[in-house]
């Protein structure tokens, strides 16, 4: 399989944290890609039509995307023992888990580009307000509702919830989420230490 690939991208690592929890991250060829949301990296379009990354490419040229679709089609090419989708009970929660984590990345890649992209002066502030009380809630969801879900087995769910967390550090290091989520802190600073998560560490 190839994958268009950035390092700094959550939903890359997410693809790349999964193919190491499965053994196969040597069978993933990485593209060079400079997929952006105003500049768009036309070699991607032509296999992704939003042009985002990650984008898989199977032997036949077959696109995949995005990343929930990679990371399950990864967990298939593996023994189904430790399913990162278990097929029992807990699937449906590790695939709501997965979205949750997923939003609070979605929220946290506009407040990027608001801060970044956006020229300075039309900057809008209760927008970047409104995407980061979306983060806010759902890190108080997986330090809630979620946590006995999200603090099992390190799951897809876990997975996407990990890489959101390393998100925030890696790009909003000065966002304290940690004080008032010391259950969530503690769940992170164990799983960042598992071989996936230290390969796939952005670059600094």
């Amino acid at each position: 399989m190839r994958l268009f690939f950035s390092p700094a991208s959550p939903y890359v690592r997410k693809v790349m944290v999964c193919a190491h929890e499965k053994g196969l991250a040597d069978r993933i060829e990485k593209l060079p890609s400079a997929a952006g949301p105003v500049d768009r990296d036309q070699t991607i379009v032509q296999h992704n039509a939003s042009g985002k990354v990650p984008c898989a490419l199977l032997a036949d040229h077959t696109p995949l995307f995005d990343s929930r679709v990679i990371c399950t089609y990864v967990d298939s090419l593996a023994s189904p023992e430790a399913s990162l989708y278990p097929q029992d009970a807990r699937r449906f929660a590790v695939l709501t888990l997965e979205a949750l984590a997923d939003s609070i990345l979605d929220a946290c890649l506009l407040c990027r580009y608001e801060k970044v992209m956006r020229p300075e002066a039309l900057f809008w502030e209760d927008w970047y307000r409104g995407q980061m009380d979306k983060v806010d809630s759902g890190l108080d969801a997986l330090e809630g509702r979620w946590f006995v879900d999200v603090s099992g087995d390190f799951h897809a769910g876990a997975i996407a919830a990990a890489c959101a967390l390393g998100y925030l550090d890696f790009r909003f290091s000065d966002k304290d989420w940690r004080s008032s989520r010391p259950q969530l802190a503690s769940w992170f600073a164990k799983v960042s230490e598992r071989p996936s998560m230290k390969e796939t560490l952005p670059p600094a």
